[in-house]
């Protein structure tokens, strides 16, 4: 048997066997696809059974079970024997809402939406970019009965939505060229914008006029307005939108709150860290 010598972290050699080393791999495997189950099961706002996880996860029975029992044990997944359905635990709030704190999303950010939102009567939804996605952050709701979905932890589009254009449109060159290139460009409405020509002029106009709108492409009967939050190199780090039914305010309507937007937008911008 070969033995190989490796330095801990405390600066001690150790010796390793290939045995050792394999089960060094195959714990990191496991946690790898511990995290894995919880990003599907962030995707499942009313739960998954066990067998559903297992399929999506294209892993076996026996280990997503194994890997759900040590989740819940945990306090990172909640189990509902009723349904036999597994959700996302508080542990998960927890850590979340401690990322929102670090970032400065929950107590320098939440002022001033709900400054925004006292003088436009509507929700305000703060976004950062995720990847293919864009992720809510914080959100305030208006004082309407009618309430915006999209609430702290929701990942959505970044084609369908005015949040997720506004980061597109003022990401890094590279970065943009790239989405433009690659992003899934669904079909969520009639309205969707899925050729991606029309996306890519649909991102031009952003850029010239400084500004997204989504009209009923995410959602019918809904429509937004955003504006980007701009690092030192003019890059968005975060987007500031408003959200509104279809029914109570026009195009022309929403576009008026830009400037209350862009003036929030530039606050926030000098305040949060800008990663």
């Amino acid at each position: 048997m070969s033995v190989n010598q490796t330095t801990a972290d405390d600066g001690v050699a150790v010796e390793t066997t290939p045995d050792a080393r394999a089960a060094k791999a195959d714990r990191t495997d496991m946690v790898g696809k511990a995290l894995g189950l919880l990003v599907l099961l962030g995707d499942e706002p009313r739960g998954a059974s066990a067998a559903e996880i297992s399929r999506r996860a294209e892993l076996p029975f026996s280990t997503t079970y194994r890997l759900l029992g040590s989740l819940t044990r945990d306090g990172f997944v909640d189990y509902e024997p009723d349904g036999r359905r597994y959700h996302l635990g508080l542990r998960i709030f927890q850590l979340g809402q401690r990322v929102s704190n670090h970032h400065g999303f929950a107590g320098t950010a939440m002022p001033v939406l709900r400054r925004v939102t006292e003088q436009t009567g509507e929700a305000t939804i703060l976004s950062v970019r995720d990847g293919h996605h864009h992720l809510t952050v914080n959100k305030v709701d208006g004082p309407q009965m009618f309430r915006v979905t999209s609430d702290p932890g929701h990942l959505g589009s970044l084609s369908t939505t005015a949040v997720g254009k506004a980061l597109v449109a003022f990401a890094e060159d590279s970065e943009r060229e790239k989405l433009l290139a690659e992003l899934p460009l669904e079909r969520l409405t009639e309205k969707s914008i899925t050729d991606r020509d029309a996306f890519r002029a649909e991102i031009e106009k952003v850029r010239r006029q400084g500004f997204a709108v989504m009209d009923e492409e995410n959602e019918t009967g809904m429509r937004a307005i955003a504006v980007p939050l701009l690092n030192s190199q003019g890059h968005a780090f975060a987007s500031l939108a408003t959200a509104v039914p279809v029914f109570r305010l026009s195009l022309e309507g929403l576009e008026a709150h830009v400037p209350l937007l862009q003036e929030a937008a530039a606050e926030l911008a000098a305040r949060l860290p800008q990663r």
